[in-house]
């Protein structure tokens, strides 16, 4: 591994946490991928993890809720040949998406007031579109 996975500031994966599993990947690779167990399986006990703070944590599990089996969170890496390669992209995609599931919910929109000038030449545009289009029958609207 090439070292500490950054989740946002100082907080990083605990190596310790990490459980991982490796299997032989599926598709075609000619006879390299029949020997080799290259795909990578990453496991983070999320729930049990004293790595994130509490407020962190909750929100990681309230927003992979969908994603985590018994607490636990799950991401599979099989894109490269190198199963080293694969437990270093597995190890990143999870580092990235705990970061984004802890990441502080943005701040409300203040709904802002409409400036009159903006609202008055919408209004003018309205006529002019509907004068046209009056325009456009035979009858004398008048």
């Amino acid at each position: 591994m090439s070292g500490p996975y950054v989740i946002r500031g100082s907080v990083s994966l605990p190596e310790a946490e990490l459980m991982w599993r490796f299997s032989r990947s599926s598709g075609p690779g000619g006879q390299h991928v029949n020997t080799s167990d290259s795909q990578a399986e990453l496991r983070f006990d999320l729930a049990k993890t004293e790595a994130l703070p509490p407020v962190w944590k909750e929100r990681a599990l309230a927003k992979l809720a969908g994603r985590l089996v018994d607490g636990v969170i799950i991401v599979r890496a099989s894109e490269h040949r190198s199963q080293w390669r694969n437990r270093e992209t597995a190890a990143v995609r999870l580092a990235s998406l705990l970061a984004e599931a802890t990441a502080p919910p943005p701040k409300p929109r203040r709904a802002g007031r409409i400036p009159r000038g903006i609202n008055e030449r919408r209004l003018r545009e309205k006529k002019q579109r509907s004068d046209t289009k009056r325009g456009r029958s035979g009858r004398d609207w008048g």
